[in-house]
């Protein structure tokens, strides 16, 4: 049984805790994402990660757990994952030749209950993207279930022109903030959390 659990059915999320060396265990967390009135983006990820750990410890009990949710805010707006094409496109353009932000909350909750939760913000700058660019995009289905409807790591890549902040908080878990937690809590041990084996 892994030592962590991960309430996020992300495969990013996955991915970067596996490549080094976290071994976790994935129970995602069903929970309403739906933002509340006037509720700024670091506040909203927060809010919502916590929740999503909180519902999952209650499925794994006397366990530590690690839950995430990542919004796309430009100009005050937060964009969540596209319902449909019409939408990946309309995010795309609101996008293009711009600096948004993406913010990641996660939430550390530990097998007493206690918490530990952190936002991290990133601006990402687009590039001018050409009408026909969304079109393309949209039709590869790559913005589906994503933040803001584009994946930095796949074909979107070509989009960004500029990072400041943690890359890999744009794919959706800021890994060096997250494993510096997940040590000083005590989830995890930091050899583990290095890649070297205990």
């Amino acid at each position: 049984m892994a030592a962590l659990v991960l309430a996020s059915a992300s495969p990013r999320r996955l991915e970067l805790l596996t490549r080094v060396g976290v071994e976790v265990e994935v129970l995602p967390a069903a929970i309403d994402e739906t933002p509340q009135l006037a509720e700024r983006p670091s506040a909203c990820a927060l809010r919502l990660a916590s929740e999503k750990a909180a519902a999952t410890a209650g499925r794994a009990p006397g366990r530590w757990v690690l839950a995430a949710d990542t919004v796309v805010e430009v100009d005050g707006i937060m964009l969540g994952k596209p319902d449909d094409s019409a939408s990946a496109a309309a995010m795309l353009a609101q996008l293009s030749g711009r600096t948004h932000r993406v913010v990641t909350g996660y939430a550390i909750r530990g097998p007493d209950g206690t918490s530990t939760a952190r936002a991290v913000t990133t601006e990402v700058d687009f590039r001018e993207l050409a009408g026909d660019e969304i079109d393309g995009y949209v039709a590869s289905g790559e913005w589906r279930g994503k933040a803001g409807g584009y994946a930095a790591q796949g074909i979107a890549a070509a989009f960004v022109s500029a990072v400041r902040g943690s890359f890999t908080n744009v794919i959706g878990l800021p890994l060096a903030e997250v494993l510096i937690d997940l040590e000083r809590t005590g989830a995890v041990r930091a050899d583990l959390a290095r890649g070297v084996p205990a």
